[in-house]
């Protein structure tokens, strides 16, 4: 069998199966991210967020359940990630899930699933000052003129795209917008 079809249940090939990895969460850092680099210097900014979900059960009664899910952002995403989230801060995630693998320190082989965030939009009150105090991060940007650099999303927040990919057209790295089409106070992407 391979990715051009399957059998259905009357042994015949059907048609193609697609392929479709997306993934969209909304909720808050459980920790401070840590930006790392790879040896060939592109950034990678690991952290966790708890996604909240609440229901009635059955008898009326109100119940709630968290799950705590890893993250990484890779390049500029990554970077402005780490220079103004910090822990308890919402955050949209728009990713792919992959599976890590490696082997334990007893042996065995392990394996866990982290969302590869493609596109982040950050939500809730501004802070002033950034969010990291880790020492690692980068003085804030001065803002140019832009050449398609971050988008605008829907409700005014701003939008960054990363993941490593450039849509056609793009070049080099991430612009930030004109000077004048943010506040003081906005993150310029």
């Amino acid at each position: 069998m391979g990715r051009a079809g399957f059998e259905n249940r009357a042994g015949r090939k059907a048609g193609f199966m697609a392929n479709f990895n997306k993934v969209i969460l909304v909720g808050n850092l459980t920790r401070d991210p840590q930006m790392r680099y790879t040896p060939s210097g592109t950034a990678v900014c690991d952290f966790g967020v708890a996604v909240n979900r609440q229901w009635k059960s059955h008898d009326g009664e109100n119940k709630e359940d968290v799950c705590f899910i890893d993250v990484s952002a890779w390049g500029r995403t990554g970077e402005v990630i780490a220079e103004y989230k910090k822990k308890g801060d919402q955050i949209l995630i728009e990713g792919r899930l992959q599976m890590q693998t490696w082997q334990g320190q007893d042996g065995q082989k392990r394996t866990k699933h982290v969302v590869v965030a493609e596109a982040v939009q950050f939500l809730g009150q501004r802070r002033e000052g950034g969010g990291s105090d880790q020492g690692q991060s980068r003085p804030p940007r001065q803002a140019q003129p832009a050449q398609g650099g971050g988008q605008q999303a829907p409700g005014g927040g701003q939008q960054a795209q990363g993941g490593g990919q450039q849509a056609p057209g793009q070049s080099g790295s991430h612009s930030d917008p004109p000077a004048d089409s943010f506040g003081g106070d906005e993150i310029p992407f």
